[in-house]
């Protein structure tokens, strides 16, 4: 029985990422009918779709495990394939990661800094929220993600890293001026706070957990940058959820204080990988696993 053949799947990825069968025969310097010809012939061989023919074209279910698999199997031979040839002038390894910007903010990169002074590798961080990030792993977009999620995908592992604690945080002069006696409902429904994104509901459950206020009650910026939620809490524009490990120097300086004292939200966060890891990959999980539990409370 003949297996998968990668050539249609080259040809789905190359869909995928440049949104057209035109412009996948661009890329790929065949005709457009020569395209269409393989994902016919993938589609046959899988009896079922691989690809939903929509402006732009999205993978299916099944078409996003092919394309997990398949952008596996290239990262593999980039990292095989010059080590094979003993050839040190190969081009860097391309790696991509998923990781939510509080992350990205704090530990992430020092834990990988002393990996890319050594090794050539091209980095992508795809940030995202955390809620979200494990989608990236699933459709084989990226190598790992940082996530929320405890429970590994098929062929992963998920090993946990630490906790994250976020205090609800101001400026001595917002706080006088919104809280002058103290955090309550009716002072919360006048004063400015922050949101990353849309998705982001980390400051409406802290609210309604400890204040009974319902979503969507209060006054919200959003900025998607954690160091933006820094600087506007910093200068006195908004109170602001963030990660303790972020502000300790704001905090002891007094520059910013926890307007909630004894009240803060806590994020246990995992590194899902890929199981059977060698060579750079490996590398980068256990400077990651290694750093994040040498930072992070557990």
């Amino acid at each position: 029985m003949r297996g998968l053949d990668y050539k249609w799947i080259e040809a789905l990825d190359v869909i995928v990422q440049f949104g057209s069968f035109e412009r996948a025969a661009e890329q790929l310097c065949i005709s457009q009918s020569a395209v269409s010809q393989r994902i016919k012939q993938l589609e046959k061989f899988l009896a079922q779709p691989a690809l939903v023919r929509e402006q732009p074209p999205k993978p299916t279910p099944v078409g996003k495990q092919l394309l997990g698999l398949y952008r596996r199997v290239r990262l593999l031979e980039s990292e095989l394939v010059p080590e094979l040839m003993n050839d040190a002038s190969f081009k860097p390894l391309q790696l991509s990661l998923a990781t939510n910007a509080d992350s990205l903010a704090t530990w992430l990169l020092p834990a990988l800094t002393q990996l890319l002074q050594r090794e050539r590798v091209a980095l992508n961080l795809v940030v995202d929220d955390e809620g979200r990030t494990l989608e990236k792993l699933r459709s084989g977009e990226v190598a790992g993600a940082i996530s929320l999620e405890s429970q590994s995908i098929p062929g992963c592992d998920a090993d946990y890293l630490g906790r994250v604690d976020y205090l609800c945080v101001a400026s001595p002069e917002f706080s006088q001026h919104y809280f002058p006696n103290g955090v309550n409902r009716e002072s919360l429904l006048r004063a400015p706070t922050v949101a990353f994104d849309y998705h982001d509901d980390m400051n409406d459950r802290f609210i309604h957990q400890h204040f009974n206020l319902p979503k969507g009650s209060v006054l919200k910026h959003t900025v998607r940058s954690s160091e933006a939620f820094v600087k506007l809490a910093l200068t006195g524009v908004a109170y602001c959820l963030i990660p303790k490990l972020q502000i300790e120097e704001e905090l002891a300086t007094g520059l910013l204080v926890d307007i909630t004292p004894g009240f803060f939200l806590s994020h246990r966060i995992y590194w899902h990988h890929w199981q059977l890891e060698t060579g750079i990959l490996k590398s980068i999980s256990d400077a990651i696993i290694n750093h994040s539990r040498a930072i992070l409370p557990s």
